[in-house]
């Protein structure tokens, strides 16, 4: 089971990294967590079960200091998440600290003969209570290796409950601004998140510490409850991605919202209350129809399409809404391709130009230009996509028309 659960939770990570991370860091941060979880859980399993020397030796030491980035990696995913801003600042540096001098303490170790290594893999594959004899770490002639040892779980419990703590601040005063209700998702999912992964570091400081009080390792995989726990944990927080699809989507949030005018509560049509009966109302729908509403009054008004550079970054700068919030808008709330939603605004400009009677004195192909269209072909395809006849067509029949 465990080592089922690593390998899934490896692939995990690596989903989210391969497609999120051009677009969200924050999506890194979490395919990182999720991959020093899952490598922990791993080499657990190879220490324990596994009797193959070569991986034996191949993990005990050499990715351990690893375990000192988990809590640094949700911690940034967390704060990313919940400000918005994934961008990691100079002093955020010194969470790495850690994870450097424990890998500087092993670097004696990782240089000492591959046939000195076999023969420690053979120790431990012997009895892992040997750990307690191999000295690995020059740290150990300083501070005793318990306390090495229940420092990797201790340190992730620390930035958890940071975590949990700016966690409880950002829905504290997303309930006094009045928007909580429609933040719901994000909720659940960092509540889950945080909740199996505070089950798990409690789960193993405890084993940890019961086993180093009797100075037997060997009762750390033996203490059922608590594995029982660490299990529910672990298996809980790496299955738990798949039951929110949305983390694809750089998860969404609420800002704080302005008061409205008067003009502007008027200004609510009979769109946006069809939204609101096809929708629920617990996953971000008054974000998203305020969202529609600034991208139509900047298409109105602003008349962006008409650039050739107009994209979801261009129209995020004009209306101050994040661009993956904006490319979550067309994907699950318009259901339709931003440059399908674009070009339609672009042949409703070219369709009044014809009308104005403009074929008088441009052609048809800078018409198109004129309405956004970078190539000839290209205007022709996307009018006859949209109106289902080619431009000239639909020039002849306004001339008939008229």
């Amino acid at each position: 089971m465990l080592l089922f659960l690593s390998l899934t939770g490896i692939f995990l990570s690596a989903l989210l990294i391969y497609f999120n991370a051009r677009k969200y860091t924050s999506s890194i941060y979490l395919g990182l967590f999720f991959f020093i979880v899952s490598m922990y859980g791993l080499i657990q399993y190879i220490l324990v079960f596994s009797k193959s020397r070569m991986l034996v030796a191949l993990v005990f030491v050499h990715p351990i200091f690893l375990m000192y980035l988990v809590g640094p990696m949700l911690y940034w995913y967390v704060r990313s998440v919940l400000t918005d801003n994934s961008r990691l600042k100079k002093k955020d540096l010194w969470h790495l600290l850690p994870a450097l001098i424990f890998l500087l303490s092993v670097i004696p170790y990782l240089f000492i003969p591959w046939a000195k290594k076999i023969e420690n893999a053979d120790l431990l594959i012997a009895n892992i209570s040997n750990l307690k004899t191999i000295h690995s770490s020059l740290l150990y002639n300083f501070i005793p290796q318990a306390v090495i040892f229940i420092s990797r779980p201790a340190l992730a419990l620390c930035y958890t409950l940071a975590s949990i703590v700016i966690f409880i601040r950002w829905t504290h005063q997303r309930r006094n601004a009045g928007v909580l209700s429609q933040q719901r998702y994000l909720i659940r999912w960092l509540t889950v998140l945080l909740g199996f992964f505070l089950i798990l570091l409690v789960s193993l400081l405890l084993a940890l510490t019961e086993a180093y009080s009797y100075n037997n390792l060997n009762l750390y995989f033996t203490l059922e409850l608590l594995q029982l726990f660490s299990g529910i944990g672990l298996t809980g927080m790496l299955i738990s991605p798949f039951f929110f699809p949305s983390l694809l989507y750089g998860m969404p949030r609420v800002p704080l919202k302005e008061k409205a005018t008067p003009a502007q509560v008027l200004s609510q049509d009979k769109a946006n209350e069809a939204i609101k009966q096809r929708q629920k109302l617990d996953f971000e729908t008054d974000y998203l129809i305020d969202i529609g509403d600034k991208v139509d009054r900047c298409m109105q008004e602003l008349k962006p399409y008409l650039q050739s550079e107009c994209n979801l970054a261009y129209i995020s700068k004009l209306i101050g809404v994040p661009a993956h919030h904006l490319g979550y808008f067309f994907r699950e709330a318009k259901r339709q391709p931003f440059n399908d939603f674009r070009n339609e605004w672009r042949i409703k400009h070219a369709k009044e130009l014809i009308r104005e009677g403009k074929t008088d004195e441009l052609t048809l192909e800078a018409i198109g230009h004129a309405s956004g269209f970078s190539s000839r072909n290209t205007f022709y395809l996307c009018f006859k996509k949209v109106e289902g006849i080619t431009p000239s067509v639909y020039a002849s029949n306004v001339h008939h028309a008229n």
